[in-house]
């Protein structure tokens, strides 16, 4: 079992940028494709981007997609969200999720077993 732990969230001004990580814990990471979904209160989770077991293929959300840049590192167990042109409505809880063994990206939130806690991000108008 891998466990998650999310990070680098915070208050940004709009048009700023973040970078969030995610650290696994257990031998396995570099097996499953991972993926970044986000919460707002009173909202369902949305996905953002999904990245390949490889790292060779990543997939995002109409939302994000030009703005985000999802990235791993197998050897530091290490995942990342570049977020850059921030606007108000991407302020949410921020979610890195495991996806499937060997798995391609993938949107489809029943495709994630494992959640970190999140981290909260906030963008001010």
């Amino acid at each position: 079992q891998v466990q998650l732990v999310e990070s680098g969230g915070g208050l940004v001004q709009a048009g700023g940028s973040l970078r969030l990580s995610c650290a696994a814990s257990g031998r396995t990471f570099s097996t499953y494709s991972m993926g970044w979904f986000r919460q707002a209160p009173g909202k369902e989770r949305e996905f953002l981007a999904s990245i390949s077991w490889s790292g060779g293929r990543t997939s995002y959300a109409d939302s994000v997609k030009g703005r985000f840049t999802i990235t791993r590192d197998n050897a530091k167990n290490m995942l990342y969200l570049q977020m850059n042109t921030l606007k108000p409505e991407d302020t949410a809880v921020y979610y890195c999720g495991i996806g499937q063994i060997l798995g391609p990206p993938t949107s489809n939130l029943n495709d994630y077993a494992d959640w970190g806690q999140g981290t909260q991000v906030t963008v001010s108008s």
